[in-house]
């Protein structure tokens, strides 16, 4: 077999890593001998951020790539990298390419879906946590040098609902589940009313009213497609009992940010807690900085120590697929946008 060009590119927004990882590098090399390996991180970071320097360097490695692994493509890519068959990235959200031209291709783009289960899980825990204990309460108090008790609550037998049973909302179901909560959730391809594992109740999407009426926490863990994009505005918040918290890593866009803003200065619901936001990095002008009722981290949550080698992993094994003819994992379908 002739060699197979594999072009790498770490995430552009890393400022301290703009080279690939060797170790990565070497195991990507590992999966065959006809795999030839070359990092263009440092010049795809340099062209992202505005220097085009080395661009007629870049475009030469790109016109001959067959395989890209990586996180944010240079622009024009279908153009610059004609023999381009397959894109890897590094995520497990595609949104961000949805409006470029590898979409429109018949390049096969496949994702990570899979690896953030853990850590995106620990987050919700965490969030859900902060609120039944009264956390920023207590980060207010140490500030003010304030001694004042209070009531916590307790997360057993509250009710948690989860739109969007993926990975991450198993995950987080049998987190739940541990905490002694009852877990009813939405899925996309649901037809009736099922019990998974984990999951007391499991309901097709036309039931989300039911299910933002019922949970004392409410999990987003979908994509961001054009069918979810807004699917939680003003209607579905009013619908929230005013004690219960929204939590949201999946996208900022699934969420109406000005119609969730006034629904918590308002205390219509108790809080929120926010991983994503509808425009990121949060604008210095948004409310959500001066809310006391929200909690949010700079979309982090499916951050881990090793999340560059467990994606490699995957890349490797989809590459011994590629290599032998075989079905790639985590193929996204551009048509339902994941």
């Amino acid at each position: 077999m002739e060699s197979l060009n594999v072009l790498v590119i770490t995430p552009a927004f890393d400022k301290s890593l703009p080279v690939a990882d060797e170790e990565n590098l070497r195991r990507i090399a590992l999966v065959s001998p006809v795999i030839n390996v070359r990092d263009a991180s440092a010049l795809a970071h340099a062209e992202f951020h505005g220097d085009t320097v080395a661009k007629e360097e870049l475009d030469a490695l790109l016109a001959e790539a067959e395989v890209i692994y990586g996180l944010i493509l240079p622009q024009d890519i279908v153009v610059r990298a004609p023999r381009m068959k397959w894109f890897q990235t590094m995520s497990a959200g595609v949104d961000r390419f949805a409006q470029t031209d590898i979409w429109q291709s018949p390049v096969i783009i496949t994702g990570v879906s899979g690896i953030h289960a853990t850590p995106i899980g620990e987050f919700v825990l965490e969030f859900m946590l902060m609120f039944a204990k009264q956390a920023p309460l207590c980060f207010q108090m140490k500030q003010k040098h304030e001694w004042k008790r209070f009531m916590p609550s307790v997360l057993r037998s509250k009710t948690v609902g989860i739109v969007g049973l993926g990975s991450i909302g198993r995950e987080v179901a049998r987190l739940s589940k541990a905490f002694g909560m009852r877990v009813i959730a939405t899925r996309r391809s649901v037809k009736q009313v099922t019990r998974p594992r984990h999951v007391d109740m499991l309901f097709p999407p036309e039931e989300l009213k039911q299910l933002l009426a019922e949970s004392d926490y409410v999990v987003i863990s979908t994509p961001l497609t054009p069918e979810t994009r807004g699917l939680i505005g003003e209607e579905e918040l009013k619908a929230m009992k005013p004690t219960a918290c929204i939590i949201n890593i999946g996208r900022g866009g699934i969420i109406d940010e000005k119609a969730l803003i006034c629904a918590l200065d308002e205390n219509r619901i108790a809080g929120a807690g926010l991983d994503v936001f509808a425009t990121e990095p949060l604008p210095a002008d948004s409310l959500l900085w001066e809310l006391d009722n929200v909690i949010f981290s700079p979309h982090v949550a499916g951050g881990m120590e090793d999340y560059m080698a467990r994606a490699t992993e995957i890349f490797c094994e989809n590459l011994r697929r590629y290599l032998n003819g075989k079905k790639l994992i985590n193929v996204i379908d551009k048509k339902k946008g994941y």
